[in-house]
């Protein structure tokens, strides 16, 4: 019985290397000291990953994202139908917004960038398609996870770590839970510079055929450049894209 047991931890640590070495370039010993394990062990793992070409070392001799990672990951993309039928919509918004639009899809317990269209000139965000939103900052994150049902939004606020990046992050899952009770209220989310400062945004949630909010949509600027209260005074005219966005996803209305 313990064969089973021992490869499925092996499973678990490497789809946890997949993970780790997805957000940035990793080295042995960070692999090892995240998994909790012994330099050889995460070596071994890390080789076998590599043959398969699902990580891969970089110049300096660190781990990233392997290229048939990548691939998959693409023609994983590619199958999310959601994403095709925003698109059109996402890059109209961003064209006439000038910032950077973000959609994304409450996959399981996370919440996942699925498309990003940029704005005009370059802004250096963390934000990646295919990867998760931080779920305690992102205000696309905020804005899905404020319309799930009670043992939904649990599942999403266990994620969760509320480590503190800027003065203006929340920090305890009370203070969480309240501000999504002002998000579902009024009906759309911000990230007040709450995981980068100089970067802020608005973002509002997209519904599926069913009339859940299975997506969200966020317009994300530098604070620079369109401060918090300009993004918002444009919130009626996002709004009006997620409703499109919605409708092409099958919703039928509010008063269907």
């Amino acid at each position: 019985m313990k064969a089973p047991k021992l490869m499925s931890q092996t499973v678990a640590r490497a789809l946890e290397i997949i993970r780790f070495v997805s957000l940035m370039n990793r080295s042995l010993s960070e692999v090892a000291e995240h998994l909790q394990v012994h330099k050889s062990t995460a070596l071994r793992l890390l080789q076998t990953l590599e043959e398969g070409g699902f990580v891969r070392r970089s110049a300096d001799g660190r781990f990233t994202m392997g290229f048939e990672l990548i691939g998959l990951g693409q023609i994983a993309l590619e199958q999310v139908e959601a994403r095709t039928i925003a698109h059109r919509s996402l890059v109209s918004l961003a064209e006439r917004e000038g910032h950077t639009v973000h959609f994304a899809q409450l996959l399981g317990d996370r919440i996942v960038y699925v498309d990003k269209i940029d704005g005009r000139g370059t802004v250096a965000m963390g934000s990646k398609i295919g990867l998760a939103a931080n779920v305690h900052t992102a205000g696309i994150a905020k804005a899905i996870t404020a319309f799930q049902e009670d043992d939904t939004r649990a599942k999403l606020m266990a994620t969760a770590d509320f480590k503190r990046y800027t003065d203006t992050t929340i920090v305890s899952p009370e203070a969480f839970i309240r501000e999504l009770d002002t998000i579902r209220e009024r009906g759309w989310a911000e990230d007040d510079g709450e995981y980068e400062d100089y970067i802020n945004c608005v973002a509002v949630p997209v519904r599926d055929a069913r009339g859940l909010v299975a997506y969200g949509l966020s317009v994300t600027a530098l604070r620079a450049v369109a401060p918090l209260e300009r993004l918002r005074a444009d919130i009626p005219q996002i709004q009006q894209t997620a409703s499109t966005i919605s409708l092409d996803l099958g919703w039928k209305g509010a008063k269907a």
